[in-house]
């Protein structure tokens, strides 16, 4: 870590100068066509020294062309708590990995802003290289903090950490509201200060759920007249469920924001607390959420977790963008943790060897004909475990296997305990997350259960589709967006699906299902492929965050 120091290096909002650089001249060239092949033609660049030498005695150097970028060219700033490599617990940190990797695709100039947690790999700490530092106001007592800057480009995206011990030198990245409240209200004012003082302004700022929600409250009422103020801000929620409530004193000493700011339109929850996430929403230029069907339950009271108003008044800058998955890390074809490798050309007969291997692995009856459902989730009332728990009896009927790889609430952990104990060889419960477990059951299994209360996006569904796995989901959120449920008279679709949060929906799923599997295997195998070439990468929903940008920044 950096060491903090009390000296003053520059104030936030002052802008360091531009550093000047020399523009080489440009070599001058000539480009000469390719000879006639049959294979495609390319263009070959060749300078005019050695055109000189004589064409027979000189081979054309050959230089790829560069795929041409969408015009205009926009600089982005992601902003959050967590990001794979670095650091990961959920769905946010692949979003924050994958998504700006995608958008320098687009044309899009990628900082992304983390905090440096100590948790971080030794290998990744390594890698990073000092870039500053300095003292930032932050209570209302006027106590200041240090912010150092420590920096590590990778893939084409720039990651800045933001470096303070007192905040980020124990623990894991969430551990209670008493000390993450502190810690984020500082991440939030410290990711903008460095900003200002790395003279690097973006076009965008593109904070992620209640951690960053703060960003654009301190960007208004704090940054005023510094470089950062021009940026336009988006904020997305991952899951409106975790909103950054707390006591409202402890708020404003953390934050030293305006008493003005602590009423009901912008930071107040109620009579006690404040809610940092309703903050942002009521300051950010566009309000984002990962999945169109979402944007709308947001909504609504059953979905709204008591911001249904708020959001309704916002719905204006409200928008919904699916999630994609990187397509590059989730490839069948390439995946080192697979039993065997596979693609769409001989998915139906390699993809039954990761079968056999999961069974072999897991204790399972090894048969190549039994209906194997996986099931990868965080074990927690959201997941829709309650109905798998009433429906097992009836699942487990000799033909059928299901594969539990998760944690979470001690309740659920000890169902599935109990299920593997009770059909031994046809349930086996991981209680724990191994990659390399996760990977083999995408591979090997049958269909993946994902039978969600609410679910905003969900990436195991496409994960699964990506491996040749058929989803069954509960319609909601992305996964209604992303699963086209199977119609039996036109062959089409890619799962199944049910309405109703109710078990007896989920096993009628589960039980169309089967029944294709068994007594349609033709039909159940056109189902595989088609999941397997569906797009599930993040091109496309990168698109649609560039042109939003545009929108905001023509």
């Amino acid at each position: 870590m950096a060491e903090q120091k009390k000296n003053v290096a520059k104030s936030p909002a002052e802008e360091a100068p531009a550093k000047k650089t020399a523009k080489a001249a440009p070599a001058k060239k000539t480009v000469r066509r390719a000879a006639e092949k049959k294979e495609p033609a390319v263009k070959t660049v060749v300078t005019e020294e050695a055109a000189a030498v004589g064409e027979a005695l000189v081979t054309p150097v050959v230089k790829p062309i560069a795929p041409v970028m969408p015009e205009p060219r926009r600089s982005v700033a992601f902003i959050g708590s967590e990001c794979y490599p670095f650091v990961k617990t959920g769905g946010l940190g692949d979003v924050m990995y994958a998504l700006p990797k995608a958008l320098t695709k687009q044309n899009c100039d990628v900082k992304v802003i983390l905090p440096r947690y100590r948790c971080i790999p030794e290998k990744w700490q390594d890698k990073m290289v000092y870039r500053g530092e300095f003292m930032m106001d932050l209570c209302a007592d006027g106590h200041k903090y240090y912010v150092g800057i420590m920096e590590y480009v990778w893939d084409g995206v720039v990651y800045d950490f933001i470096d303070n011990e007192e905040f980020f030198n124990w623990g894991t990245p969430y551990t209670n509201l008493v000390d993450d409240i502190p810690k984020f209200c500082f991440f939030a004012k410290a990711a903008l200060a460095a900003l200002n003082y790395m003279n690097w302004v973006p076009d965008i700022i593109h904070c992620h759920d209640w951690q960053a929600a703060l960003v654009p409250v301190f960007q208004q009422a704090m940054f005023g007249g510094t470089p950062v103020a021009s940026a336009k801000t988006v904020l997305t929620i991952h899951n409106l469920r975790f909103q950054g409530i707390y006591n409202t004193e402890t708020v404003k000493y953390w934050t030293n924001l305006p008493d003005a700011l602590f009423d009901y339109a912008v930071l107040q929850q109620d009579w006690v607390n404040a809610n940092m996430l309703k903050a942002g929403l009521s300051y950010a230029s566009m309000i984002t959420t990962v999945s169109n069907t979402y944007a709308g339950e947001i909504q609504t009271p059953f979905f709204g977790e008591n911001l249904d108003a708020h959001l309704r008044y916002h719905n204006h800058k409200l928008r919904g963008i699916v999630n994609g998955i990187d397509v590059d890390l989730w490839n069948a074809e390439t995946d080192a943790l697979l039993a065997a490798n596979y693609n769409a050309q001989n998915v139906l007969t390699e993809k039954r060897k990761n079968k056999k291997a999961l069974q072999e692995q897991l204790g399972l009856e090894v048969d190549d004909g039994k209906f194997v459902i996986g099931l990868i989730s965080r074990l927690t009332n959201q997941k829709g475990l309650d109905l798998i728990n009433a429906i097992m009896p009836q699942l487990i009927d000799g033909n059928t296997q299901v594969v539990v790889l998760g944690t979470g609430d001690p309740r659920y952990e000890a169902s599935f305990r109990y299920f593997e104990q009770t059909y031994k060889g046809s349930v086996c419960a991981n209680i724990m997350y191994d990659e390399g477990r996760a990977h083999g059951i995408y591979a090997g299994a049958d269909a993946l259960l994902v039978p969600s209360l609410f679910e905003p996006c969900g990436l195991t569904q496409l994960i699964a589709m990506r491996y040749g796995t058929v989803p069954i989901v509960r319609e909601t959120g992305g996964l209604k967006d992303t699963v086209q449920p199977y119609n039996q008279f036109t062959d089409e679709g890619n799962g199944f699906t049910f309405d109703r949060y109710e078990a007896g929906l989920l096993l009628d799923a589960i039980n169309r299902a089967k029944t294709l599997y068994f007594e349609d295997r033709a039909r159940w195998d056109e189902m595989v492929l088609r999941d397997m070439d569906k797009d599930v990468s993040w091109d496309n929903s990168a698109a649609q965050y560039r042109a939003l940008y545009i929108s905001l920044k023509p």
